[in-house]
C-alpha cells in the first residue's frame, strides 16, 4: 500500500511540475516509458507519507497548543511613535491664570467644534501667535512654539495643548468585515489588527487565513491565521494616514472529495475549521460495496524549493475500529485533496493521475481570482 501510494504522489508531483499531456490507456506524452518510471522513482523520495495514528494527532494538537493569544500590538514596536498633526485636526488650548485667552465650552457644544482647526495652509491662529505651522508636527512641538511665542507678551506662560478632534489620516478596512470604514489615525497607535477589531470582526464569509494590505503602490499578503494561530507577530502592521486592509471572500478555502465517495465534489472550509470525517460525511460517506477502507488519503501539497518535499500524504486505515474517532481530530487544510480508493490499487493510481490536471487548474483560477 505504501509504495502504490508513492506511486500515486509520485506521478502527481510528475504531472503538476512537467505539465505534459494525460492520455487515458497511455503514458505521459512526450516522456519514455523508461525515462517516466525514473522520473517517478526519483519523486518518491520528495514525498512525505504518513499513516494517520494518535501520534500524527498528537503532534497536531501540540503544534495549536504553541499558538499563545497575543496583543493587538504584538509584533508592532510603538516605543517611539508620535502622532503627527495633520490638516483638519483640531485643538484646544489653554493658558494657566489667563482665563481670556481660553474660548469658553459652550453648552450643546463640543470641544472640537470650539477648538482650533488647522487650516490648509498647515497653520493655525492663537492669541498673539498668529500662523502657527502646525502640520506635521507633534503636539509637544506645537506646545514648545507657543510657549516662545506667548513669552514675549505673557511671563513664563503655561500652556496646554490637546488634540480633540483627529480629522487629518485614515486608515480603510474593506471587504467581509461586520462594519467596513474609515478609522482614524490618532494618538494612540492603531495597527492592523486593532483595525480588524473595531471593524466589528470578520464575518462568516470571510477568509480568515490571510488579508491583503495596500501602502501607495504596494500590496502585500498578510497571513492572518498565522499571527493567531501560531503567533507569527510579524503580520502585524502599525497603520499609516491611506492605508486600505481588505478581507477576502472565503470562496477558495475549499478541499476536494476525489475518488469513491457518494458525492465527489468540493467542501467548504469554514472558520472553525473542517476534519476529515466532516468532509466525507458531506460527500455522502465511502461506497460500501466498492471502496477500500484502508485507502483513504489525504494529499497535501507542499513547496519543494522551500519546504525539501513536493507532498505529503496520509493515509487513513478506515477499517480500524478506531478510525472514525481519528477522522474526526484530523484537520484538512484548504485544497487539500482527499481520495477514497477502489480495488484493485492500480485503478485509483491511474484516475487521480488524470483528475489532477483540473484540481490544478481550480488552483490556478482561485489564485488569479483572490490577486484580482
Amino acid at each position: 500500500m505504501a509504495l502504490s501510494c508513492k506511486t500515486l504522489v509520485a506521478s502527481l508531483t510528475l504531472l503538476t511540475m512537467t505539465g505534459c499531456t494525460i492520455i487515458p490507456g497511455s503514458h505521459f506524452e512526450g516522456i519514455e516509458s523508461g525515462e517516466q518510471t525514473k522520473n517517478l522513482e526519483q519523486d518518491l523520495e520528495k514525498v512525505n507519507i504518513q499513516i494517520i495514528d494518535s501520534s500524527l494527532i498528537y503532534q497536531q494538537k501540540q503544534a495549536v497548543k504553541k499558538a499563545t493569544p497575543l496583543s493587538s500590538l504584538a509584533g508592532v514596536d510603538t516605543s517611539d511613535y508620535e502622532y503627527k498633526l495633520g490638516v483638519g485636526d483640531a485643538l484646544t488650548i489653554g493658558v494657566w491664570d489667563h482665563p481670556e485667552l481660553t474660548i469658553p465650552a459652550a453648552v450643546q457644544r463640543t470641544a472640537e467644534f470650539d477648538g482650533f482647526r488647522i487650516e490648509a495652509d498647515g497653520t493655525f491662529t492663537f492669541a498673539y501667535a498668529p500662523k502657527v505651522p502646525a502640520a506635521g508636527k507633534t503636539v509637544q512641538q506645537v506646545h514648545a512654539e507657543l510657549v516662545k511665542r506667548l513669552s514675549r507678551v505673557i511671563e513664563d506662560p503655561q500652556v496646554d495643548v490637546k488634540v480633540v478632534g483627529f480629522r487629518s489620516q485614515k486608515a480603510y478596512v474593506t471587504g467581509e468585515v461586520k462594519q467596513p470604514g474609515i478609522f482614524p489615525v490618532t494618538d494612540v497607535p492603531l495597527t492592523l489588527i486593532d483595525a480588524l477589531n473595531r471593524a466589528g470582526g470578520l464575518t462568516e464569509a470571510a477568509d480568515w487565513r490571510t488579508v491583503t494590505f495596500t501602502r501607495g503602490d504596494k500590496t502585500e499578503v498578510i497571513k492572518l491565521d498565522d499571527f493567531y494561530a501560531h503567533g507569527d507577530i510579524s503580520q502585524n502592521r502599525l497603520l499609516q494616514h491611506g492605508d486600505i486592509v481588505h478581507v477576502n471572500r472565503t470562496d477558495n478555502q475549499k478541499v476536494f472529495v476525489l475518488g469513491d465517495v457518494k458525492r465527489a465534489g468540493t467542501v467548504g472550509v469554514t472558520r472553525y475549521g473542517l476534519n476529515l470525517a466532516q468532509a466525507l460525511s458531506d460527500s455522502g460517506g465511502l461506497n460500501e460495496s466498492t471502496a477500500d477502507a484502508n485507502g483513504v488519503f489525504v494529499l497535501r501539497k507542499r513547496n519543494l524549493e522551500t519546504d525539501g518535499v513536493i507532498a505529503d500524504v496520509y493515509q487513513l486505515h478506515t477499517k480500524n475500529v478506531a478510525a472514525l474517532v481519528l477522522a474526526e481530530q484530523f484537520e484538512l487544510q484548504p485544497h487539500d485533496i482527499v481520495y477514497v480508493t477502489s480495488a484493485p490499487l492500480a485503478r485509483w493510481n491511474r484516475v487521480i493521475s488524470l483528475l489532477l490536471p483540473s484540481i490544478a487548474t481550480v488552483d490556478s483560477i482561485d489564485d488569479l481570482a483572490a490577486t484580482n
